[in-house]
Formats: structure tokens, sequence, C-alpha cells
């Protein structure tokens, strides 16, 4: 499987997180029962998973690859990527904080949070696209078969020794069980 292949599949999780994450967004906003926990819930799957591992791989071995195949990182792709990951980071924190000021009882906070990760919820769709439609064909274009092996065996690397052996398997489950506590609302 290609490196970029697996960064599309990791994709597919974190949209459903996004699906559900927005759900609560909509569900809090309508002043429908939401436990302010489920924003804790999704920022540590972002922190975990989307920012923590895929990120990481994106960042750290990725992005990298391409710069060492010319493509350049400022100015271009990889530098839009690169910010749209920090917005991202910011707009998690601003969801969590205004989480934990709903928990402890300001009804502004929970349209804070909402509206926090509503903003997330569409900067990452977005980022996706433009990942999945212009930067990974890029990267598919520009890096060699053994290029490509080199970064999928280095995505291995970070995913096992790096995060830590059974970190992807349990943000896969907390997926899971955000998706199914966001189906209850609908």
């Amino acid at each position: 499987m290609k490196a970029t292949e697996i960064l599309i599949e990791e994709h597919l999780v974190i949209n459903r997180v996004l699906a559900a994450l927005e759900s609560a967004a909509h569900s809090a906003e309508n002043g429908q029962p939401v436990r302010p926990a489920f924003f804790y819930d999704a920022a540590d799957f972002v922190r975990g998973f989307a920012d923590g591992c895929h990120h990481r791989k994106e960042e750290n071995v990725l992005f990298k690859a391409m710069a060492e195949a010319g493509i350049p990182v400022t100015g271009g792709p990889i530098g839009v990527m690169l910010s749209e990951h920090e917005q991202g980071r910011q707009l998690i924190r601003a969801m969590r904080t205004a989480a934990q000021e709903w928990e402890a009882g300001s009804q502004a906070a929970r349209l804070s949070a909402a509206q926090a990760a509503l903003g997330y919820v569409q900067l990452l769709r977005q980022h996706i696209d433009k990942e999945n439609g212009i930067l990974f064909p890029m990267a598919d274009r520009a890096l060699s078969p053994s290029q490509q092996k080199k970064v999928a065996d280095d995505f291995e690397h970070v995913e096992h020794e790096e995060t830590g052996e059974g970190v992807h398997e349990k943000y896969l489950a907390l997926a899971e069980a955000l998706e199914t506590e966001a189906a209850s609302w609908r």
C-alpha cells in the first residue's frame, strides 16, 4: 500500500469523528442534552489520532520526503497544510476550553464549544479534500516507489514506536464510541 493510501484511510476515520462532532455541535446549539465531555473526548481523539499520529506522519515523514523530492515547503501546498494543522490545533484548544467552562456552568460557553467544533469540522473537511485531491497525488508523482516504501515504513515507525503500541486501536475505538453517541441524538 502506498503511503498516501494509508493517510487516505486515516482520513476516513477522521471524517467519521468530524460527522459525530458536527452532530454534537448542532445538538448543543439547539439546547439538546449533550455532554460537555463529548467535546473533551473528541479533542482527545484529535490530539491523539488526527494530530498525534496522522499529522505527525504527514509533518515528520511525508512532507519531509516531498521536500527532499523538490516540492517547496513554504509558499506551496505543504506550507498551506502546515498552517491549517496549526489552525486546527487552535480550534481544538478553544473547543476544549469552552467545554470546560460549559461544564462549570457557563451556558455561553456551550455555544462557544459548538462554534469552535463547527469551525474545526469545516476546516478539516476542506483540508482533507485538499490533501486527498491535490497534495497526495502530487506526492505520488514526486516520490519513486522506493521512496514511497520508505515513507510507509517510516509511518509504521511513527505508529508503533513514537505513538506507542495499541494507541492507534485505542483511538479507533474512541471514534466508534463518539459515532455511536452522536447517532443517539439524530
